[in-house]
């Protein structure tokens, strides 16, 4: 049974750099881990000493990546809507919000993964793979893409913990998973000789564990999710896709860049493709804390703006993009003097050795700028302007990212490809930080109710306010 404080939300009191840097650090130690078994999988592979099998992996993540962050932007939206009714003093609102989240989130990420199955062939030929590169990571997709829905629905259970302002928890849910998972990888690899499958059985086994952990604790614990009713569900159907749909379109967009830039460095070979690889893991473990710095704010900023607390968003949008620009400034100074020591872990050579070290010592500055964005996507998201982030990312990833990439490659060759990712992260990381201060400066001259939560007698006021 939740406590009075609970119930008025935790987020409603205290510091907001204390909120920021509290749900950011547990979120990150959570995230970064998963991260890291991401990476041990991919250097226990590394050790079989087969390109291709790399190179695989590589292709296989760039197209996963689509699905699993069609997820997460189910997850943000469940965020949003269920802090914003526990900041509104709504339990029971939020309880069914999550409920009906998780199932719409389980049917959407099952549909999916199963067109994705259905389709891997002609979408890995698309990605520029051939051969038994190709066939390699058809295999994997067809053993780990069938998972996702069960992912989905501990994703918007995590969520719900997020939501409640339980940082704690939420963080033993991927540690714990995410031991699991480091644990088995190995011994399914090395130890029963099952190469690239084993690794992709110790991913299902992550994404069944996480979930298992994570609807006990928002279960069990704080009693966050109602038990299924037909009725709930089309009540919150409507609200919860007006916001997941823009959310999962904004995260669609890094996917998007993604497979683009893959496709540009799969013109210089597998070698690059290794590279690449490594980069992309590197990428997520480096910059978890950003990477989670942007899902655990949602919950502050829903929460004070369910209460009608402007001041308080203004100030945790200030605080997050100052931790922002900190935890990337000290994470790129050590990715530039680990570069070396990163290559010679993975093995690389020649041209994937250089793909990996223009990304340590030039390619992560970008993320000084590009925090911005994911602490923008956040704030918008939540506090009811979830186009606005769809547009800023697909504005980069869909439209300035792969003319970048070809022309700098053109010039560059394959370190190109990590120049102009770069490049385009810190334009639209320093647009969009200007354009949320300016949104999120102004809710307090406004001083009207949150959007879907106004009382009655102020749904006139809230009307102003989506006009303006």
């Amino acid at each position: 049974m939740a406590d009075a404080a609970q119930i008025r939300g935790r987020f409603l009191d205290g510091s907001t750099m204390g909120h920021v840097v509290r749900m950011t650090m547990t979120g990150a130690m959570g995230i970064t881990f998963v991260f890291v078994v991401d990476a041990a999988n991919l250097f226990w592979i590394g050790l079989l000493g087969d390109p291709q099998l790399m190179a695989a992996l590589g292709f296989a993540f760039a197209i996963q990546f689509f699905s699993v962050s069609s997820g997460v932007g189910l997850m943000i939206a469940s965020t949003a809507l269920i802090s914003r009714s526990i900041g509104a003093g709504d339990r029971a609102s939020a309880r069914q919000q999550a409920t009906a989240a998780a199932l719409i989130a389980a049917a959407a990420q099952f549909t999916i993964a199963g067109l994705i199955v259905l389709f891997r062939h002609e979408i890995l030929r698309l990605s520029g793979a051939t051969g038994d590169t190709a066939a390699l990571a058809a295999r994997y997709l067809a053993v780990t893409l069938p998972s996702l829905g069960i992912m989905a629905v501990g994703l918007i259970a995590n969520g719900a913990l997020r939501a409640e302002g339980d940082g704690r928890r939420s963080m033993q849910v991927t540690l714990l998973s995410g031991l699991v998972a480091m644990v088995l990888d190995p011994l399914l690899i090395y130890g029963l000789g099952w190469g690239l499958d084993g690794a992709a059985a110790g991913l299902v086994i992550f994404r069944c564990v996480m979930t298992a952990m994570a609807l006990r604790y928002a279960i069990g614990v704080h009693d966050l999710m109602a038990r299924p009713e037909l009725g709930a569900l089309r009540r919150v159907m409507r609200p919860y896709l007006a916001i997941a749909l823009p959310a999962v379109l904004t995260q669609l967009a890094t996917p998007s860049g993604n497979y683009l830039l893959t496709r540009a460095m799969a013109g210089f070979g597998d070698d690059a493709m290794a590279g690449w690889a490594v980069v992309g893991r590197l990428t997520v473990v480096a910059f978890g804390g950003i990477f989670s710095l942007a899902g655990a704010i949602g919950g502050i900023f829903g929460q004070n703006f369910g209460a009608c607390a402007y001041d308080r968003v203004e100030r945790t949008f200030r605080d997050a993009l100052l931790f922002g620009l900190l935890y990337a400034l000290a994470t790129w100074a050590l990715l530039a003097l680990s570069g070396p020591s990163v290559v010679v872990a993975f093995g690389l050579t020649g041209l994937a050795a250089e793909v990996v070290l223009s990304f340590t010592r030039i390619g992560a500055g970008a993320f000084v700028f590009a925090s911005a964005l994911f602490v923008s996507n956040a704030a918008f998201n939540a506090l009811g302007r979830p186009a606005r982030s769809t547009g800023l990312n697909w504005f980069r990833d869909g439209i300035i990212t792969l003319p970048l990439a070809l022309w700098v490659s053109a010039h560059f060759g394959a370190v190109g490809v990590i120049y102009a990712q770069a490049l385009a992260g810190a334009l639209m990381g320093m647009v969009a930080a200007a354009w949320c201060w300016r949104f999120v400066h102004a809710l307090r001259r406004r001083a009207v109710p949150p959007l879907d939560l106004a009382p009655a007698r102020s749904y006139a006021h809230a009307d102003r306010f989506r006009r303006r």
